[in-house]
């Protein structure tokens, strides 16, 4: 049953991923993929936070964790685009805006499940 949820959170994270990826596109039209970076960033965070919680113990149930994060961040995230992204601003030479953009989906997200953790564990 557990296998099934987690699966129905996976699509409901994508569902929401697909959301905010369009709503974000519609205004802004620009070479830096703001929308993945922006989704992946609440993703990372919002791991942080449950990763947090759960390593607390009693806050966060195994359960939860695993829908949560296994489930819907994980349908929510969107890493392997960013790495498509990533390839296509260098394969198109824009050198500044690819290496600005790989710099920040590294760090941002460290940094986000680090602030999140600490949020979490409060």
């Amino acid at each position: 049953m557990t296998f099934l949820l987690v699966c129905l959170c996976g699509g409901l994270g994508a569902m929401t991923r697909f959301v905010v990826n369009t709503s974000i596109q519609r205004w802004w039209n620009r070479s830096f993929p703001l929308s993945t970076f922006v989704i992946n960033v609440i993703a990372t965070f919002c791991a942080g936070i449950a990763a947090g919680a759960y390593a607390k113990g009693g806050v966060v149930d195994h359960s939860t964790y695993l829908l949560f994060v296994t489930g819907f961040l994980g349908g929510f995230s969107t890493f392997s685009t960013a790495i498509n992204e990533m390839v296509f601003l260098l394969r198109t030479r824009k050198w500044a805006i690819g290496a600005a953009y790989i710099a920040a989906t590294i760090i941002i997200p460290l940094l986000c499940v680090a602030a999140g953790w600490w949020i979490g564990s409060l």
